[in-house]
């Protein structure tokens, strides 16, 4: 049997009438669904359903909102395919920042249930340290890491700004308070670097997080998590997790705040399983497209829509 890597998208890859497709075609899908509004019910002001599968679009983008459905339609797509085709052997998994919790959850180290609780209390707990401090997030095309780290020590001042997302070559993010993020605009192209800001609710992964690090601390201490059944890529080293429950834990603090290395796992893990079949799962293609500047021999089989049917 042929042994399979999962891929599993982070925030930015939500949008409307995302996993309705795989709920109308899968019993499976359409039960995470159903779960999912049950464990949450009114608290996003409508059922977490309904936000995926019809908007609007400004509440799904949403960091409190957004995090919830992603994990959700992940997870469903992934449930469904496994209904279709029968249990996959698992090389390995690996998700980007929120992802890394559909990781997790895939390889076994605690409930869809408890994931989701988790991703909730995440979502909102940045989405309130976003909106404690002005912030926001700059893409950087042509930069590596070097680079990146020069252009945010030039342009930092007092405030703060760091490297935060290592996507893929020639492309990383940087994140800091709102002013830094200006000034980095401005002086990208004196570094021969083009500079983008993204909508975003503030600088993730950065230590404007760290509110949120601590509340996510409290609750990932009172979270049951097992020892993976499968290696699972740890955004923070850029290789995988260890065993250790405790050390996850500590990993999963430490992401709110450290920059995500999704190059190196991806790397790393087309390193370590060099004959695994590699699928996305839903929303979206955006793993596939930063894999194709990763290692263009790996070509994931993306699963944003469910395969049509023969009639």
């Amino acid at each position: 049997m042929i042994n399979t890597i999962f891929l599993c998208p982070g925030q930015g890859a939500q949008t409307v009438g995302m996993g309705h497709a795989w709920a109308q075609s899968s019993p499976a899908a359409k039960a995470v669904f159903d779960e999912a509004d049950a464990i949450l019910g009114d608290s996003l002001g409508a059922p977490l359903s309904s936000l995926c599968f019809g908007g609007p679009t400004d509440t799904l983008n949403r960091t409190d909102v957004s995090q919830p459905a992603i994990y959700t339609a992940s997870i469903a797509s992934y449930r469904a395919l496994v209904e279709q085709r029968g249990a996959f052997t698992i090389a390995a998994t690996a998700g980007l920042s929120l992802g890394e919790y559909t990781a997790l959850c895939i390889a076994g180290a605690f409930s869809f249930a408890d994931g989701l609780k988790l991703v909730a209390l995440r979502g909102r707990a940045m989405q309130d340290a976003a909106e404690a401090v002005p912030s926001s997030m700059v893409v950087l095309i042509g930069a590596d890491e070097d680079k990146a780290n020069a252009l945010c020590d030039a342009a930092r001042a007092d405030d703060i700004l760091v490297a935060a997302n290592f996507n893929a070559p020639g492309q990383v993010v940087i994140s800091g308070s709102a002013a830094a993020c200006d000034r980095a605009e401005q002086l990208a192209p004196d570094h021969s670097l083009r500079a983008t800001r993204l909508a975003v609710a503030g600088a993730f992964h950065s230590p404007i997080m760290q509110p949120a690090a601590d509340r996510l601390r409290e609750a990932l201490a009172n979270t049951s998590i097992n020892t993976p059944a499968c290696p699972v890529a740890a955004n923070v080293t850029g290789t995988t997790h260890e065993a250790d429950p405790d050390s996850i834990r500590q990993r999963l603090v430490e992401q709110l705040t450290s920059p995500v290395r999704w190059a190196a796992n991806c790397a790393h893990l087309s390193e370590s399983h060099t004959d695994a079949d590699w699928h996305e799962l839903a929303p979206g293609k955006s793993l596939a497209g930063m894999m194709r500047r990763i290692n263009k021999a790996i070509k994931p089989t993306t699963h944003d829509q469910p395969e049509p049917t023969n009639a």
